[in-house]
C-alpha cells in the first residue's frame, strides 16, 4: 500500500453537505502506513461538524473495501470555513459572524444565543458572544458575571476592550459597561454607536465564530450592524404560537429585501414543547405544535430544530450557569443538534457563495 493506493480509496468517500469526495476538498492528510496500520486525519470545515462518525465510518469503510486487513485509525481536525475577502480592517479575526434576530421579544432569543455560542465551542471551536441588546441585556445575568468590568489593552495606539472569558466563550455585554440598576435611556443614533464600538473597538481576538444576540423587533441597530460587519448569516428565533409567528415573518422579511444582503440561516423554534422534570419523556405542546416548523416551510427557510422548555433552562439562566453547563443531557442534546445543524450550514454557504457577497447593507 502506498499514500496514493489511500487517497485512491478515499476519493469514493463524499463529504454529505458539499457533495464533493474528501481528496477533491483537500480534506485528507498526514497519511501513515506502517504493515497493515493507515492512520490519516480528515480536516473538517468546522470544529462542531454533528457528521464526524458518519465521515468516520465511510472513510473505515472504503479503506477496507480495498484492503480488508487493515486497522485503520480516522484521526480528525478543523480548519472553520470563511469567505470574508476583507478583514483587514473590521474584525480581522473573526472568520464567522452569526446573528441571532427574533420579531419580538420574550420567545428565549438570549437563551437561544448563549447555547448556541456554548454548544459552537464545546465542538470545538473558537467562539464569541456579544449582547447587542442595547436596552436589555441579559448575558451578565445568564453567566454570572454581573458586576464585572472589561478590561482595557492598547493595540498599535488604540485603546481596545478587552471581553471577558467565561465557559470558554469570550463575552461583551452593554451590562458590562453601564450601571444594572439604571435603565439605558439612549436615542436610536447613540445605540447605534455603542453597537458600532462593539465591533470595531474590542479585542475579540481570533475567533471561528461570532454570536451576537440582536434586539427584539427590526430598527436602527440591526442596520448598524449589517453596515459595519460582514454578517455570515442570520438566525431567526420563535415560539410556536400565532403571535410570535407574525412577528417572525417581519424579522424574516426585513432581511430578505432588497437592500439587504444577508442569507437567513434558519428559523429554530423554542419552547416547542414542555417536559416536566418528574415526567421527562412527556411534551406538552402548551404554545401550540410546530408553528415554527410550518413558517420554515412557508418561507422556504431550513428548520434548525426544537429547543424545548424546560425548568432548568430558565433556572440556570438566573444563576448564571447556561443549560450546556448543566447535567441536563436531554436539552443539552437539543441545543448541540441545533448548532451542528447552524455549522454545517454556514459551510455550506462559505463553499457556495464568493468572497464578494458578503453580506453588507446596500444603500440607494
Amino acid at each position: 500500500m502506498t499514500q496514493q493506493d489511500i487517497l485512491n480509496a478515499l476519493s469514493t468517500v463524499q463529504e454529505p453537505d458539499l457533495k464533493k469526495d474528501l481528496v477533491t476538498l483537500n480534506m485528507i492528510r498526514d497519511i501513515e502506513i506502517e504493515g497493515n496500520y493507515i492512520s490519516f486525519t480528515v480536516v473538517l470545515t468546522t470544529p462542531a461538524c454533528p457528521l464526524k462518525e458518519l465521515i468516520k465510518n465511510d472513510c473505515i469503510k472504503a479503506i477496507k473495501n480495498s484492503y480488508s486487513n487493515t486497522v485503520v485509525n480516522v484521526k480528525f481536525d478543523s480548519s472553520t470555513t470563511t469567505i470574508r475577502a476583507d478583514k483587514s480592517n473590521v474584525l480581522p479575526g473573526v472568520k464567522n459572524i452569526i446573528a441571532v434576530v427574533s420579531g419580538k421579544g420574550g420567545v428565549g432569543k438570549s437563551t437561544v444565543s448563549a447555547n448556541l455560542a456554548l454548544a459552537l465551542a464545546q465542538g470545538g471551536a473558537q467562539v464569541g458572544l456579544l449582547d447587542a441588546d442595547i436596552y436589555g441585556p441579559s448575558v451578565p445575568i445568564m453567566f454570572g458575571v454581573r458586576g464585572e468590568r472589561p478590561m482595557m489593552t492598547n493595540i498599535n495606539d488604540k485603546a481596545m476592550i478587552v471581553p471577558l472569558d467565561r465557559y470558554g466563550l469570550k463575552l461583551l455585554s452593554i451590562g458590562l459597561l453601564v450601571d444594572e440598576k439604571n435603565a439605558v435611556v439612549w436615542r436610536g443614533p447613540m445605540a447605534s454607536s455603542a453597537i458600532r464600538q462593539f465591533i470595531t473597538d474590542v479585542n475579540w481576538g481570533e475567533l471561528d465564530y461570532l454570536v451576537i444576540d440582536m434586539p427584539p423587533g427590526t430598527g436602527d441597530i440591526h442596520l448598524t450592524l449589517m453596515q459595519t460587519a460582514p454578517v455570515t448569516g442570520v438566525v431567526v428565533v420563535t415560539t410556536p404560537q400565532d403571535v410570535a409567528l407574525a412577528d417572525a415573518k417581519k424579522g424574516i422579511a426585513m432581511f430578505s429585501q432588497a437592500q439587504l444582503n444577508v442569507p437567513i440561516i434558519g428559523l429554530v423554534e423554542n419552547m416547542s414543547y414542555f417536559t416536566p422534570q418528574e415526567l421527562p419523556d412527556n411534551k406538552y405542546y402548551i404554545f401550540g405544535k410546530e408553528g415554527g416548523k410550518r413558517l420554515a416551510e412557508e418561507y422556504d427557510l431550513p428548520f434548525l430544530g426544537q429547543i424545548p422548555l424546560v425548568q432548568g433552562i430558565r433556572e440556570g439562566g438566573d444563576i448564571g450557569i447556561p443549560i450546556m453547563m448543566s447535567d441536563d443531557e436531554i436539552t443539552k442534546s437539543a441545543f448541540a443538534e441545533f448548532a451542528g445543524i447552524v455549522a454545517r450550514s454556514v459551510s455550506m454557504r462559505n463553499a457556495h457563495m464568493k468572497g464578494e457577497e458578503v453580506a453588507e447593507v446596500i444603500e440607494e
